[in-house]
């Protein structure tokens, strides 16, 4: 979503980057507000981007089934000693609670960090990104601008599947098919008569993109240059010492929990 703030123009490689380190801050967290210290700079982010929150909801908005599958199942399966509610083989602990808390904070940040990569970069932006960060591992022969590529196109063509599945939804319920009713069992396998045509049509446009790559003699990343080469600029490095800031309270707590201080 191209809004011209500072933070689109920025380097997509050291986005990428910032992503990685705060993926792994994630699962270093220790204290239930440090999951709030992190929605916090994400609002910030968006607020910096001029994006809206509604972008955000309509990333997290397929997963809410996942976020409650997750969140459930950490309450039933996680034993502990503090027993809130018990009804039958059915026991709700307090460990129980904190354990689902915990998994349902990380899966949304990690969730929310990529949506707010990807609405502040574009798809030619993000796979150069991948290849400056991958490019070390090309003295081990590792086709980095293929794999760079590959990842590029499989982000790309999450918004066109999910447009596919749209207009297939509304076609098959045109012809009297009824996806709405029944319990979730029977929603689900309603939804099984539109894998067969999404996949048709999937594999349709994979063909098309390839004839429309060889059409323009593409031969993978050997030899290949660049138009143009885009050079790190003093804010860029701002914005990543930024985010390395903003993550040094839960590198510290994490590490003097971890030492037992």
């Amino acid at each position: 979503m191209p809004t011209g703030s500072f933070i689109h123009k920025a380097s997509p490689k050291l986005k990428i980057i910032s992503l990685f380190i705060l993926t792994i801050c994630i699962f270093m967290i220790k204290s239930f507000w440090l999951y709030f210290y992190l929605l916090g700079f994400c609002w910030i982010i968006l607020r910096f981007a001029r994006l809206k929150a509604q972008f955000l909801w309509r990333g997290l908005k397929p997963l809410i089934f996942l976020f409650l599958i997750t969140f459930v199942l950490n309450i039933l399966f996680t034993e502990g000693t503090n027993v809130i509610w018990q009804f039958g083989i059915i026991t709700i602990t307090e460990e129980g609670l904190s354990q689902a808390f915990v998994f349902f904070m990380r899966v949304m940040l990690l969730v929310i960090f990529s949506t707010l990569l990807t609405l502040t970069t574009s798809p030619i932006e993000l796979s150069d990104g991948i290849e400056e960060c991958l490019r070390p591992l090309k003295y081990f022969k590792f086709p980095v601008h293929e794999f760079s590529l590959m990842l590029t196109i499989a982000l790309r063509f999450i918004p066109t599947l999910v447009s596919e599945v749209d207009k297939i939804k509304r076609a098959q319920e045109a012809r009297g098919a009824n996806f709405s009713d029944g319990n979730i069992f029977k929603k689900l396998s309603n939804f099984i008569p539109l894998l067969i045509p999404l996949f048709i049509m999937s594999f349709k446009r994979a063909d098309e993109l390839a004839v429309a790559m060889e059409s323009r003699c593409y031969a993978g990343g050997a030899g290949r240059t660049k138009y143009k080469r885009r050079h790190e600029s003093f804010y860029d490095y701002l914005m990543f010492v930024i985010v390395l800031a903003v993550i040094f309270p839960v590198l510290v707590i994490y590490f003097k929990s971890f030492s037992g201080f």
